[in-house]
């Protein structure tokens, strides 16, 4: 028997919404899939405080943030491969525990350049952990209960991400900033101790060869681009150091494309981009998170360096954003669904980047209701128009047999386009070295970038608009089929097979 014929034979799913087990699966991905969101929303309002800490300019800060986009954006899809491969819930756990590992190694750091390290080592561990949590709850509950678990997630993982900027606030100006890594700890002591006792172990026997080598030469591109892109401007464009990273990013790059055309079982499936569809989804994907990517890495740090706010008033500035997408997301999705993607990633893309315009308000004087709330209004309803019916729409223009590739694409697609947003946009800006210590020239940098951010957003805009199509008629899914996306942490959910053991 094959290993595919195999995995047909074997027990499907079997847990049910409503019981106790189910419950404890539920607490396990939530607050797992929460350590990785909640670290990542925090950090960016501990960045003034660890810069003040240790005395270092912009381009260790982007660093700090970039080290752990890095080595979760390369190794995300291997990341699910091994789940797949190995037992959700094995790697699962094991990434949980790296993650809380690196966290204490933030907490304790006694150098930016042990930081960085141990950031990069977080961006590990969440590649491991941060597929599981959808994979599990795909492959753990029965199909009829399945929309109601997932649904779950997504509820009560918006509010933890809601939540999680104003604990951060709160701890960074109560205690230290080294405290949003020690937080860290506890939950992931009773995220291993849950899925350990509840969790059971799915697998997918069908899974191919482990694509190592397409892993680390994407890493290994992603790291040479984005060095070189940091240091370019300190150290030259033209010293020996930026242009050998550059040209190793870029041949990484072209390698990582060779393996995978070469490959019989490719981490990515180059074929998903003969989709005119999904290759211009994809295209506006990257524009857009490349905007919002470098506007969000440094407006913490405008809120606390120019207006004066505390981290805990940083945190919470973006609050509404929450609540808005929260509100509207699921709406806009259906509107899509009715009218098609077309008109809403031609408008949402425009109206976030009148948003991102709304806050060169941002000054020495004045309040949050007249410099920040507007901006943080308008720009929220743009990612409601915008994100569900983008996220779609890549889904949707790839082949069925790869919608969980299609997934993890776009969502890489997302963290590469914030990666070098964040390496780049300072630099296009005039944000170099300790700018960000002197308030009147951040502010004016501040301006320059969130305009050029806006035009890029709205140049992603008008590339929807010629290259988006509506498609026919609405393709209707066999409810058992149904993929599952979340615009931040979507793992790769892989067929529908599975073998699971208590």
């Amino acid at each position: 028997m094959t290993a595919s014929a195999s995995a047909i034979d074997s027990p499907g799913p079997a847990l049910r919404y409503a019981s106790a087990v189910g419950r404890w699966v539920l607490a396990a991905t939530i607050l797992g899939s929460g350590i990785a969101s909640l670290d990542a929303t925090v950090v960016g309002i501990a960045l003034p405080a660890i810069g003040r800490d240790f005395g270092v300019g912009v381009s260790a800060l982007q660093w700090v943030v970039n080290a752990y986009t890095l080595a979760l954006a390369g190794l995300l899809l291997l990341g699910g491969t091994l789940g797949d491969r190995y037992g959700r819930r094995r790697i699962f756990i094991v990434g949980t525990i790296w993650f809380a590992v690196a966290s204490l190694a933030c907490a304790v750091a006694p150098t930016v350049g042990v930081l960085i390290l141990a950031r990069a080592l977080q961006g590990v561990g969440a590649a491991l952990l941060t597929p599981g949590s959808l994979a599990i709850l795909q492959a753990s509950f029965v199909a009829d209960d399945r929309s109601k678990a997932l649904g779950a997630w997504s509820g009560l993982g918006g509010i933890a991400t809601a939540i999680g900027p104003f604990l951060g606030g709160w701890l960074i100006s109560a205690v230290s900033w080294r405290l949003v890594f020690f937080i860290n700890l506890p939950l992931a002591v009773a995220v291993v101790a849950i899925a350990a006792r509840h969790v059971p172990e799915t697998r997918d026997p069908s899974t191919g060869r482990i694509d190592a080598s397409g892993a680390t030469a994407i890493t290994g591109a992603l790291v040479g681009l984005t060095y070189g892109l940091i240091a370019g401007p300190g150290q030259g464009w033209t010293s020996p150091a930026v242009l050998a990273s550059l040209c190793a990013g870029a041949g990484l790059l072209a390698g990582f494309l060779l393996i995978e055309a070469r490959r019989k079982e490719p981490m990515l499936p180059l074929t998903v981009f003969r989709s005119r569809q999904f290759s211009a989804a994809n295209a506006v994907t990257f524009i857009v998170y490349a905007a919002l990517g470098g506007v969000l890495f440094l407006l913490p740090i405008v809120l606390q360096q120019v207006a004066g706010y505390s981290p805990l008033q940083a945190g919470t500035a973006l609050l509404p954003v929450t609540v808005i997408m929260l509100t509207l997301s699921a709406r806009s999705g259906a509107l899509a669904a009715r009218i098609g993607p077309r008109l809403q990633m031609t408008a949402g893309p425009l109206v976030i980047a009148a948003g991102l315009a709304l806050f060169v308000r941002i000054g020495l004087t004045g309040t949050y209701l007249t410099e920040v709330l507007p901006a943080v209004i308008v720009f929220g309803l743009g990612l409601a128009i915008n994100v569900a019916p983008l996220t779609a729409t890549a889904l949707a223009a790839a082949p069925g047999e790869h919608a969980g590739v299609a997934s993890a694409v776009n969502n890489d697609v997302a963290r590469a386009g914030g990666l070098i947003a964040v390496a780049v946009l300072p630099v296009l800006a005039g944000i170099t070295g300790d700018t960000y210590l002197h308030p009147a020239a951040l502010a004016h940098g501040f301006d320059t970038a969130v305009l050029l951010a806006a035009g890029a957003c709205a140049a992603g805009g008008l590339l929807a608009a010629a290259t988006i199509r509506n498609p026919a008629r609405r393709r209707t899914a066999h409810p058992h089929d149904r993929e599952w996306h979340c615009g931040l942490d979507a793992p790769p959910l892989r067929g529908h097979h599975h073998t699971i053991t208590h």
